[in-house]
């Protein structure tokens, strides 16, 4: 209930401020409550040191606070869904290569959009819905069903579909045979079921969802990011499709397959550090 009526109270706020200054509130309670928040600062710490061996603790630092508060100003941005069409979207929001989509949808087999918990990937998916593309986005239940509500009917109210992460799987083959496009974030798996890979050289779960829909209904994997720029505008960056042919033994082509899409998130993260939100132990013990 404590969530619920404090991601109200942003949402309210959120909505009623001018954006910067919403903004300006949203880092400064990051940066407070980041202070108390023993527990997130060492799992992002001992994350960012597997990924960066190498960086000072200094440099460590900085991209933990920095990635703090672009979750903030991330919250800040679904909270204010109510304010966004496609002429807000034309002014803040640039999209390379979403003939990609197009693409694939001309093939028939519809498409499976993969991105990360990283950047603004709920604006991402409200882009490419408001763009006229059929979308469905798999996503996590809330443990508090007020939460839970809340967040759906904020990416609803958008166009954006939304299908509950226990009962995926029928649903999401049934789109792609329809011709649809699904979301899938592709750098974790929630259930712990999932297939066991080197990730920034130590071991982790990645979901096989991406491969295993792929490759039973030959719809192509395409690599989406929204990245926060610089200014708080945002680049939607969608990457040519995965390029992979099938062997016809399908648990090589599905190990094969998850390689391929790893190593992209992989590299997006190694990129965009400060915008991959993961607050809790990533890897393997």
């Amino acid at each position: 209930m404590l969530n619920y009526l404090v991601y109200r109270c942003g949402q309210f706020l959120a909505l009623r401020l001018p954006l910067q200054w919403a903004y300006r509130i949203a880092v400064f309670c990051s940066d407070v409550h980041y202070i108390f928040a023993d527990q997130d600062r060492r799992c992002v710490k001992e994350n960012l040191e597997i990924i960066f061996p190498d960086k000072p603790r200094e440099e460590i630092y900085r991209i933990r606070r920095e990635m703090a508060r672009n979750f903030a100003k991330y919250l800040v941005d679904f909270f204010r869904f109510e304010k966004l069409d496609e002429a807000y979207i034309r002014n803040i929001v640039r999209i390379e290569n979403i003939h990609y989509f197009d693409q694939a949808l001309r093939e028939g087999r519809g498409a499976i959009v993969l991105t990360a918990h990283l950047g603004n990937w709920e604006l991402g998916g409200v882009v490419i819905a408001l763009s006229g593309y059929p979308l469905w986005a798999v996503a996590l239940r809330h443990k508090n069903k007020m939460v839970d509500g809340f967040f759906n009917a904020q990416r609803k109210s958008k166009g954006l579909n939304i299908i509950p992460l226990g009962r995926a799987v029928r649903r999401c083959l049934s789109l792609l045979k329809e011709n649809k496009i699904i979301a899938l974030l592709g750098d974790r798996d929630f259930t712990e079921k999932g297939i066991v890979l080197d990730f920034f050289g130590k071991k982790a779960f990645f979901p096989e969802g991406p491969a295993a829909f792929a490759l039973q209904t030959g719809a192509s994997i395409i690599p989406g990011f929204m990245l926060r720029n610089k200014d708080d505008t945002f680049l939607l960056k969608i990457e040519q499709p995965i390029n992979y042919i099938p062997t016809g033994d399908k648990k090589r082509d599905a190990r094969e397959l998850i390689l391929k899409y790893k190593a992209v998130v992989e590299d997006y993260i190694r990129k965009y550090p400060e915008q991959w939100y993961m607050f809790k132990r990533f890897w393997i013990s």
